[in-house]
């Protein structure tokens, strides 16, 4: 079971992070759940840091 869920975890990590490199909104978090929303969020924040930082250009 924890692998399952630690799977879900990094999968929204993951999309926040493509999120945040394509510039999306931190309002457009799909997510409910809170786990999944904070990871989704700290995703789409190393990205948008990473893009305004010059690693991604779009």
């Amino acid at each position: 079971m924890k692998r399952q869920k630690r799977d879900r975890l990094d999968r929204a990590f993951s999309k926040g992070f493509q999120a945040g490199i394509g510039g999306r909104s931190k309002e457009n978090c799909p997510y409910a759940n809170l786990d999944s929303r904070s990871q989704w969020l700290g995703g789409w924040r190393e990205g948008v840091d990473g893009r305004l930082s010059g690693l991604f250009n779009k």
